[in-house]
């Protein structure tokens, strides 16, 4: 437990000294500012633009606060996965291609805290990211849009951050036994196949993590969720990230040095 403290605070210290701990935080922001603000001041964006019909500013209609949070959350389904994603690739390979890796090794401590150090680190930095940026995006609404359901938000919140934590979780992965590009590459189309499917075939998929991105989206329109589907979709995520977790451990073993 104490290498794991150890190995936690060095990786928080290498986010903070190569700035992640604060340009990450300040994208997710700015991603939560804008959809409140684009959406009320649309009619005024197309005015300037020029060359837009004046019927169609009659025709706008300013969404509301759920919806507007939405987009919010559609926005970090993109760019904010992307980020996080990229941000991570390297949280193994890095140090196993670095040549740090084997200096790592011959400390008594075992691959499983490495791991898990790792993933507490990029945990951390997930939850300070997407925290700040839906609280920005959440008083930008309230103030902006309209008062909505604080306790919608915070279910949302919670269902939509274990989807964003699978995702790290898989970075860690693929980190382990490919190159930061490949592995970056490979969680993005699990991710995007997870969500394809789940759109597709919504009726053979409702147990699917991706299925928590909807339950949000659901929870913010202040709708009755199904309480099984809440349940099993939870517990399935939680399973493939402790599963996750250790197939990580085991593969560093095994791997530490590059083939």
């Amino acid at each position: 437990m104490k290498g794991t403290w150890i190995f936690y605070r060095k990786e928080m210290l290498e986010m903070s000294r190569s700035f992640k701990l604060l340009w990450i935080p300040i994208v997710f922001a700015i991603l939560g500012i804008m959809q409140p603000v684009v959406s009320l001041y649309m009619p005024e964006i197309l005015k300037m633009s020029g060359g837009v019909p004046p019927e169609m500013f009659s025709l706008y209609e300013i969404p509301s606060s759920p919806e507007v949070m939405i987009q919010v959350l559609s926005q970090y389904s993109t760019l904010g996965v992307l980020i996080l994603v990229l941000a991570g690739m390297n949280s193994v390979s890095g140090e196993r291609y670095g040549g740090t890796a084997e200096l790592i090794m011959v400390r008594p401590i075992s691959c499983v805290s490495i791991i898990i150090s790792k993933w507490l680190a990029q945990s951390t930095q997930l939850l300070m990211a997407f925290g700040i940026g839906y609280t920005v995006a959440f008083f930008y609404t309230y103030q902006m849009i309209g008062a909505f359901s604080w306790k919608s938000a915070v279910a949302s919140f919670g269902l939509y951050g274990l989807w964003l934590m699978l995702a790290v979780t898989l970075t860690l992965l693929f980190s382990t036994i490919l190159r930061g590009a490949a592995a970056a590459f490979v969680t993005l189309s699990i991710l995007a196949l997870l969500s394809l499917l789940q759109g597709i075939l919504p009726t053979w998929f409702t147990w699917s993590p991706a299925r928590l991105t909807s339950l949000a989206a659901e929870a913010m329109m202040g709708n009755a969720l199904p309480v099984s589907t809440v349940v099993v979709c939870c517990l399935i995520t939680v399973g493939i990230i402790i599963v996750t977790l250790l197939s990580s451990s085991h593969l560093l073993q095994r791997r530490v040095l590059p083939n």
